[in-house]
């Protein structure tokens, strides 16, 4: 009877290996699909912005140069230059507006501790809080080389090229194929619309190459 009974308990408690396997994979796509993918929002905005903020911006200065002059070192050393100041800006300005938010949120910590402290609950969560704070130095660093990355690109392309129409295309064809590799690449780790994202990024780029083209080439025709 009781060999029954611990036969019985043993059918009623047990669970194949498939059911078990399946069971674990359901957790694994629950865990994913559960992931806030707002937490990559600090260094993937800092890093797509600043390698799209080096590659349109450095591109659209070279253009801009090239449309009224010709020369392949006047492109380059204004392309280089482009790149140094807006890797500067780019740290700078990404440290000052990320240590701003730091300041905030240390604020806003001092003033739930000083409440969990008159509440007798001090320390709850403090920790927690801490490790998930902004670090100005690393998104500086992140914008900085992020822009450098983007910025070789138009540099990179006409560094070789004499010839100026050719040098013109080979720098459209590089941004155009680096504006929807960064757009796809945004967008897949930030499980956004990938042809949506794409698109944006590049009509944004062509449109400010195109600008910055025909106004130069506008100014520089009227002798200013």
């Amino acid at each position: 009877m009781s060999s029954n009974q611990t036969s019985l308990n043993q059918a009623k408690f047990s669970l194949p290996n498939n059911d078990l396997e399946q069971h674990a994979t359901t957790l694994e796509f629950e865990a994913e699909d559960n992931f806030d993918y707002s937490k990559r929002s600090q260094w993937l905005r800092a890093a797509v912005l600043g390698a799209n903020d080096g590659l349109v911006s450095t591109a659209s200065l070279m253009m801009g140069v090239g449309a009224v002059k010709q020369d392949v070192k006047a492109m380059i050393l204004s392309g280089f230059a482009g790149l140094v100041a807006g890797a500067c800006s780019m740290a700078i300005g990404e440290f000052v507006s990320v240590y701003s938010q730091l300041d905030i949120e240390v604020a806003q910590m001092k003033r739930e501790k000083e409440r969990m402290h008159g509440s007798g609950r001090e320390g709850e969560g403090i920790n927690e809080e801490k490790e998930g704070l902004p670090n100005p130095l690393q998104a500086a660093v992140a914008s900085a080389l992020a822009f450098s990355v983007g910025a070789m690109v138009p540099l990179l392309a006409a560094a070789f090229i004499r010839e100026y129409k050719v040098r013109i295309g080979a720098v459209l064809a590089a941004v155009t194929f680096a504006l929807v590799v960064f757009g796809w690449l945004g967008a897949v780790l930030g499980k956004a619309p990938v042809l949506r994202s794409s698109a944006r990024i590049l009509f944004g780029g062509w449109m400010a190459m195109s600008i910055t083209f025909g106004l130069t080439k506008l100014i520089g025709s009227i002798g200013l």
